[in-house]
């Protein structure tokens, strides 16, 4: 019996520290934001504004997530450091506002801050614990201000078509990195704007170009960027 319990607790640890390494080997972050006028005009997505009301006009959150140069990525590192509010509740106002969640029943955005800290967030536990990990990742959309960058070159959210291009350079001028655009498509089948993606290095304080980028939604040449 004693022998069943030691091979037991062998076991677990070996498990642990398995979870360890891999919450601490990755190469880069992608930082994601989307557009809240391409998630809801779109055949795939019930929309639902959040309990506080709609959001503003503008990109917000979608996650900070480690990857690997490869295009791989481990999710779901360490179950027994699970989402905890109280954590980042001085935060709490600035996610509502930055990173609210529209997806439905209308909800206060925790139960998608839940999942992108357990399911991304605990795979970089080597450089952010929750409070610096939702914290670094809310200063990053002021750093890289989206709609600033695209208005300052003529691009408006107004259910135009603009050149796939065009957005990629006002973006790359405003940031200073080449970001991968995702498209999806509205319920006119028509290609979208929806998600921007940008890189940091591994210690996620520096943005970088991207090491390579990932196989979300190709976009066509001209893509509308909708009204919200």
């Amino acid at each position: 019996m004693e022998s069943k319990c030691l091979l037991l607790i062998y076991l677990l640890v070996l498990q642990s520290l398995a979870l360890l390494c891999v919450s601490q080997d990755f190469d880069f972050f992608y930082f994601v934001q989307q557009w809240p006028g391409a998630y809801c005009d779109s055949d795939k997505n019930s929309c639902c504004y959040p309990t506080t009301g709609k959001p503003a006009a503008d990109f917000s959150i979608h996650g900070l997530w480690p990857n690997y140069n490869d295009g791989s990525y481990h999710q779901n590192c360490d179950s027994n450091n699970p989402f905890d509010a109280s954590k980042i509740s001085d935060l709490i106002s600035n996610m509502r506002k930055n990173w609210p969640s529209l997806s439905c029943p209308s909800n206060d955005g925790e139960s998608f801050w839940s999942h992108e800290w357990e399911k991304h967030g605990t795979c970089s536990e080597s450089v952010f614990d929750q409070h610096p990990y939702f914290e670094t990742t809310l200063g990053l959309k002021q750093q890289t201000n989206l709609l600033k960058a695209l208005k300052a070159a003529g691009i408006e959210p107004d259910g135009s078509s603009y050149s796939l291009e065009n957005i990629k350079d006002a973006i790359k001028e405003g940031s200073g990195y080449t970001p991968w655009i995702e498209c999806n498509e509205d319920s006119s089948g028509n290609s979208q704007l929806y998600q921007v993606y940008l890189c940091l290095d591994k210690s996620g304080s520096n943005l970088i170009e991207c090491p390579v980028f990932p196989k979300g939604k190709r976009c066509g040449s001209e893509i509308e960027f909708p009204t919200f």
